[in-house]
């Protein structure tokens, strides 16, 4: 009897197991597609573009998804000026001429796709400048790691946001916000955590300093979030975004400075 209960209860085990490994077809749903817009306007004097793109399904390869014969249109302070981009290849517009984007200014970007429209309206805020970079080195648990420093003077009395983009090598490595809520008119010398340890003597690091307006700032610090930057990852979700209609993306009209750094 011993050794027939033992057998039966083998059975059972490799039949259980045998359950365990059975493939489950998860059936996802396809979300219907999203027109994404991203486009900003600098300070400074060069042609300013604008990527208008589809979402496509998790199942396709991550590419850019561009959408030809749609209409960009710029309009400055209202419609004092304005200005139509052309189209230089899949999805991407291009002012026709160079120009500088002015401090104080509105630009209102409309693009017109498939019958709909969508407007988003940034405001360029007044320039401050990036003075300099420097190194900094935390030690963490034993460990030392080497980060950039962007050091500047925060104007005082007036809400400031920023975006450093951090390049090495030619490709971005970082790209993280900031406000001015606790250093209003400060001096601040604000860490941008990508660490350097990496690199050898000789390779330069270059930060792009922009400064944002407030939906710019929501935008670009919601990505973030999403990706863990300050913290564990959020639950993801679009970010906020300035355009009307239902798109993603942002427009951005922002100044821009620019400083290279080399490891010594």
């Amino acid at each position: 009897m011993k050794k027939y209960i033992t057998a039966v209860v083998a059975i059972v085990a490799l039949f259980c197991l045998g359950a365990c490994e059975k493939v489950i077809d998860l059936k996802l749903d396809e979300a219907v597609p999203l027109i994404v817009i991203d486009g900003g306007i600098s300070d400074q004097n060069e042609y300013h573009r604008v990527k208008v793109s589809q979402t496509y399904s998790f199942t396709e390869p991550n590419k850019f998804n561009g959408l030809t014969g749609a209409k960009v249109v710029l309009k400055i302070d209202g419609g004092a000026q304005e200005i139509v981009f052309r189209e230089v290849a899949a999805g991407v517009y291009e002012s026709p001429a160079k120009f500088k984007g002015k401090p104080g200014s509105s630009y209102e970007l409309t693009v017109t796709y498939d019958g709909k429209t969508y407007q988003a309206v940034s405001v360029m805020p007044a320039r401050v400048a990036l003075d300099s970079l420097t190194f900094k080195t935390f030690n963490f648990f034993g460990n030392n790691k080497s980060y950039i420093v962007a050091n500047f003077l925060d104007p005082a009395g007036i809400s400031n946001q920023y975006r450093y983009i951090l390049k090495v090598k030619g490709v971005v490595e970082e790209d993280a916000v900031s406000e001015d809520r606790f250093n209003d008119g400060n001096k601040v010398a604000n860490v941008i955590f990508y660490e350097l340890d990496d690199l050898v003597k000789g390779d330069s690091v270059l930060v792009e300093f922009q400064c944002i307006d407030r939906n710019v700032y929501r935008y670009f610090y919601s990505l973030g979030q999403n990706s863990g930057q300050g913290g564990p990852p959020v639950a993801p979700a679009n970010p906020p975004t300035n355009f009307s209609n239902g798109a993603l993306g942002i427009f951005n009209a922002y100044t821009s400075g620019k400083r290279t750094a080399v490891i010594k």
